[in-house]
């Protein structure tokens, strides 16, 4: 069908319009419900009862020592994804001690079970979150921790500062870590308690 000349430029105006309009619209896109999001929180150490052996004796810093924290430089958060079918899962936390050697690489890391707020840990239905907890904290990386050595009389303010120190000793230590889960809807966060 053939248009008398000022229709047919209308018709490409039109039509140049639509094409403008599509252009301007937002597109559609495909998105997966199911994200996560983590953040973690280091636990303190809980003394041992009155009477009981502790387990690990604590290192008391000579006068001419000082010690410094491990920091983690590389923490890939726990990725839950279909390892855990669940679509609704009230904040659950569970918890892990972490041995990290004196090189700062992860050695292993152990389910933390003897503190009421990682029981959830205890459960054959939340082994899918210790699992995700573990696999991410395989491939954290640390600043070890490390014993200062001071000279004789030099020892500074700040003891976890080694920048003074005439040796520094890299140490290896275990860190206690605590991951909360929390499916919505099928949307995973995680907060990770011990950064």
């Amino acid at each position: 069908m053939r248009f008398p000349p000022s229709v047919g430029a209308g018709l490409t105006a039109l039509a140049g319009l639509a094409l403008a309009g599509c252009a301007a619209h937002d597109r559609l896109t495909l998105v997966d419900t199911r994200s996560e999001n983590v953040a973690h929180q280091r636990l303190a150490v809980i003394p041992p009862a009155a009477g009981s052996v502790a387990q690990v004796q604590p290192y008391t810093l000579a006068a001419g020592e000082g010690y410094r924290m491990p920091r983690l430089h590389h923490a890939p958060e726990p990725v839950l994804g279909a390892a855990d079918p669940r679509t609704e899962l009230a904040p659950t936390t569970v918890c892990l001690q972490v041995v990290v050697d004196a090189e700062g690489v992860v050695q292993r890391s152990l389910p933390l079970t003897d503190r009421t707020e990682c029981d959830a840990g205890n459960s054959e239905e939340n082994a899918a979150l210790l699992q995700a907890a573990q696999a991410a904290v395989a491939q954290w990386k640390f600043e070890p921790a490390a014993l200062c050595h001071y000279p004789a009389g030099q020892v500074p303010q700040d003891r976890g500062d080694c920048r003074s120190a005439e040796r520094i000793e890299p140490v290896p230590v275990s860190l206690l870590y605590a991951f909360t889960f929390e499916i919505v809807r099928g949307r995973t966060t995680v907060r990770t308690q011990g950064r």
